[in-house]
């Protein structure tokens, strides 16, 4: 009756002027079964692996199915220009992986005109 599940984690990117978030559904996980950075061909990549401990005292039989944790994620996306990868920040809380992306600094524009000396 065993069969394999390869269903990946859902994940939302959400934009706004200032970032880009994205959350990943991780229940339960902890941050040490992740692991978040970005290449230098300013991919982000997420790894996810949880190592299933065998409680063999605790249960009272055996597993029919099981189909209740991932074993092992990865997932590559890639970053638009825009994303300051220097300040990229991640956290796991209430079962989801939260990656803030924030976006680079826009030059302030003076809207004044600068004049150039001709020589």
């Amino acid at each position: 009756m065993e069969r394999p599940t390869y269903t990946a984690p859902a994940i939302n990117v959400i934009e706004n002027e200032k970032e880009y978030d994205v959350e990943l559904a991780a229940p339960g996980l902890d941050k040490d079964d992740f692991k978040v950075h970005v290449d230098d061909q300013n991919n982000l990549h997420i790894e996810m692996e949880k190592k299933s401990e065998n409680k063999e005292g605790k249960k009272h039989g055996r597993y029919l199915r099981r189909e209740f944790s991932y074993e092992k994620f990865q997932q590559t996306l890639l970053l638009p220009d825009d994303v300051d990868a220097e300040k990229i920040e991640a956290k796991v809380e209430k079962g989801v992986l939260n990656v803030h992306l924030p976006k680079k600094e826009k030059a302030v524009e003076t809207g004044a005109v600068k004049q150039i000396d001709i020589k």
